[in-house]
Parts: C-alpha cells; structure tokens; sequence
C-alpha cells in the first residue's frame, strides 16, 4: 500500500498523553519510523511521553528548514514515495494550522499521496469553544503587528471587520509581549466589544474568561506573563 502522512497533535502542556490524545492517535503515532517535525527538541520529548517504543535515536526525525524549498518538501516527503507511512508534528497542537508544516501537507497533496488528519488538540478550536463568542463565524490572524501605531491600528481595523460580518477575531503573541497585546486590546476597542483570553489550554493552570472591553478595565489585568494565550473578540 502507499505510504500515507498522518499529522500528529502535539500537547500543549506537560501532562500525561492520555490527558489530551485518544488511544488511536497515540498508537498510530507509536507505529511510525519516519518524522517531520517543526522543532526536533519539541518532538523528541512529545515522542518520549507518549512511550514510543523504538529508541528515539533509531527513529528518523527531521525538522523543518526555517526556509522550505520545493526540493527541501520532496527530499522530506520521500518515505511516502517508498510507499511507507511518516508523521507531521507541529511544536504544539495541531499540525498545519498557524504551522509550517502545511507547506509540506499541500505538496503531498500535490504529489497524489494520502494524508490522515489525527484527533488531538488545538489551542485555536479549544478557545473558541470555550470563549462563548461566535462559532459560526470567525477568522484566525496569526500576529499582529509589534509596534505601535500599527498594532492599534490593526485591531481597530479587526474590531470594524468583526461588527461588519458578525465574525470572531482570533490572534495569538508570544507569550512574553501578551500583556502588551493585552493592554493594547482594551485601549484600541469599544467597552462594549467582547473580548476573550484564553490561557495555558489544556493545563492544570488553564483559565478562559470572555468579559465586554469595559469589564476588563475594571478587574486586576490576568497573569498572561509568559503563558501561551489565544485573544478572541467579537464587536
């Protein structure tokens, strides 16, 4: 049979993988030899929790060139070509969103060969089922930008476009700017805009809290410092 690349969830935190991964994507993980991977570290240690039995320096793993070519995606995808299965892991949650791996899912696609989607998390849905805002309609937009005014200028841009199509705007930051992006947020929107922030999913920590623009003003401001955070808002 041809081989088929199967996209393998990643936690978000440390706990046990049964906390997170169903038995069947823990077991088709553990039968694989071959792996692309955002970050080989990450991977490694991902591989280790879930007990994959072959000694991780006999599996084959290899991290995602920082600046993908085509023949970076052919020379990565060959275990397919030799009609053997791999896996695609991203440094966390799932594969091909917000990730680059969707670069060499679209090139095995591309290729003809088969992709098998596995059941794990995702920061972005967890959020979003959880944020009680618009679930029917929504947008996900990476990040914004840094500096100033053009931060601002973006989320007031996202806040319009939100009120004008009834959608839910996602975005995430790293983790140690969160409390800048958050400050950001309450000083750019309308007291009245919703506006969720979802924090450490999936964690013993975890805390998610949707609260109009003018209630957050009025509460001590979360502890997001260096905790991986997803921001929803809907006008």
């Amino acid at each position: 049979m041809p081989g088929a690349l199967y996209l393998l969830p990643v936690g978000l935190g440390d706990g046990a993988w049964e906390a997170f991964l169903p038995a069947r994507t823990r077991d088709i993980a553990c039968s694989l030899h071959h792996f692309v991977v955002e970050n080989a570290k990450t991977a490694r240690i991902e591989l280790k929790r879930i007990s994959h039995p072959v000694p991780l320096h006999d599996l084959k793993i290899e991290q995602l060139p920082e600046r993908i070519t085509p023949a970076d995606l052919d020379r990565l995808l060959a275990p397919l070509a030799a009609d053997q299965d791999m896996g695609l892991m991203s440094e966390a949650g799932c594969p091909g969103v917000a990730d680059p791996g969707a670069l060499l899912v679209r090139r095995a696609h591309e290729k003809g060969w088969t992709v098998r989607p596995l059941v794990g998390p995702s920061s972005l849905l967890l959020a979003l089922m959880a944020s009680g805002l618009d679930g029917q309609h929504f947008a996900f937009h990476g990040y914004l930008p840094v500096r100033e005014p053009e931060r601002g200028q973006r989320i007031k841009m996202l806040e319009k476009e939100s009120a004008r199509l009834g959608q839910t705007q996602m975005f995430i930051e790293t983790p140690y700017r969160n409390m800048t992006l958050f400050q950001a947020i309450l000083a750019a929107c309308r007291e009245s805009t919703r506006l969720c922030v979802a924090t450490d999913l999936t964690r013993t920590t975890e805390t998610v809290v949707t609260r109009p623009v003018g209630q957050w003003k009025k509460y001590a401001p979360p502890e997001l410092e260096r905790r991986p955070t997803v921001f929803l808002l809907l006008s």
